[in-house]
């Protein structure tokens, strides 16, 4: 299993102002990223988590979530963090038409505008699949993919002091933008050992840059 898939890399050459893997690496920052919310049984650990340690992230939402839980997206943006466009429904994304996938990327921003007053935010689409009609699609609109460099694995059902394991004998590096989710206890788990550890090695934890 790799942390930094060849995808991610290959994707790295892309202009940057369409699709980005990485961010600026000042201060040593690392952008924490969290796929799947808000979930009420696991975003509002995940969040005081964040506050113990300063910690800044990015919440890539799903827009019928959002809607679901309000209170859970106002209190994500009241402390600091930003929000991402993670498509309305979270459907299989190349099995629906380019109308159909737009819609999706357009519905999602209308609702998280009104939390963040944004009308456009970044956009990463389920499981990561895009094409590259999508893609064009977004450099007409001048609008981004935001993707990432570093991938937790936490969604693979594994325990996370194993994955914590792997994530310490391959650790991330300055700018990386790590993905994680807030859809299971998981990605909490694994960041309460490791961001104390991380903020000792003089790493700072930041939000996407808009």
């Amino acid at each position: 299993m790799t942390l930094r898939p060849k995808k991610m890399q290959l994707l790295q050459w892309m202009p940057h102002a369409v699709v980005f893997t990485r961010a600026p690496d000042a201060d040593k920052a690392l952008y924490l990223t969290f796929d799947d919310g808000p979930n009420p049984d696991h975003t509002p650990a995940l969040l005081e988590l964040l506050r113990t340690h300063g910690a800044k992230a990015t919440f890539f939402l799903i827009g019928r979530e959002a809607e679901r839980y309000p209170q859970l997206v106002e209190r994500i943006v009241e402390e600091g963090h930003a929000l991402g466009n993670h498509s309305y429904s979270h459907p299989m994304f190349d099995a629906l038409t380019h109308t159909e996938q737009w819609v999706e990327v357009e519905r999602t921003d209308q609702v998280l505008s009104h939390f963040d007053g944004r009308s456009h935010h970044g956009f990463r689409p389920p499981r990561g699949v895009f094409s590259l009609l999508l893609t064009l699609r977004f450099a007409f609109s001048r609008r981004k993919l935001a993707y990432w460099s570093y991938d937790s694995l936490d969604y693979q059902k594994r325990e996370p002091d194993e994955l914590t394991e792997r994530l310490r004998a391959q650790p991330p590096r300055a700018g990386d933008v790590m993905l994680m989710h807030d859809d299971s206890d998981c990605s909490r788990r694994m960041l309460e050992q490791l961001l104390p550890e991380w903020k000792r090695r003089g790493f700072t934890f930041r939000a996407l840059p808009a």
